[in-house]
């Protein structure tokens, strides 16, 4: 067979293969609902800080004690730092009754009055039937960058059924939980 020849049946074999994989599905973390509209003391929410397992694309679930699978067809639909910082922002906007919430990084602190630094250390589903969610934050004065807080918690949530969509939304209900945690440091 012709060289040309065996290279466009390895072309079209490829071709073939790559098309009968699995289509990927793509998650948002989701806010309860937006912050209030207008002005309100300012809430900066960031940097936010993720586990270096959990900085990939893909949706991370623990099969059993210190074993991880991570789901190649099941991924982020964007920066998970960034998605965690959004949702929290808006959380956080609720609870503090803010329109006036910004996320990492922002050009100045002018109208800021405090602002929160998140590092989540873990966030993933379980074997039983959860979604985990272990995360420190730091809440500082502005504009003197004072630290006046420093606390972590850890909570789990159920699944309400299988997949990855429920494990996405018991993951949003976590970071409403965590948002009212920090929300009491303020």
């Amino acid at each position: 067979m012709p060289r040309l020849l065996k290279s466009l049946v390895s072309s079209i074999a490829l071709f073939l293969l790559a098309s009968c994989a699995a289509p990927k599905s793509y998650y948002l973390l989701t806010p309860e609902g937006p912050a209030p509209a207008g002005g309100g003391p300012g809430i900066g929410v960031g940097p936010v800080s993720i586990a270096a397992y959990l900085d990939r694309p893909n949706l991370v679930f623990q099969e059993s004690g210190n074993r991880l699978a991570v789901a190649e067809s099941h991924r982020w639909a964007g920066d998970l730092e960034n998605n965690i910082a959004t949702v929290l922002a808006a959380n956080l906007g609720r609870r503090q009754n803010t329109g006036n919430v910004r996320t990492y990084p922002w050009s100045d602190d002018g109208d800021l009055r405090r602002q929160i630094s998140i590092d989540v250390r873990q966030l993933h589903g379980t074997a039983d039937g959860d979604a985990v969610l272990e995360a420190a934050w730091r809440v500082y004065s502005l504009p003197d960058r004072r630290m006046i807080a420093s606390k972590s918690w850890s909570g789990t949530e159920p699944l309400e059924a299988d997949g990855y969509d429920a494990l996405a939304a018991a993951q949003s209900r976590l970071l409403a939980r965590l948002a009212t945690e920090i929300s009491r440091s303020l």
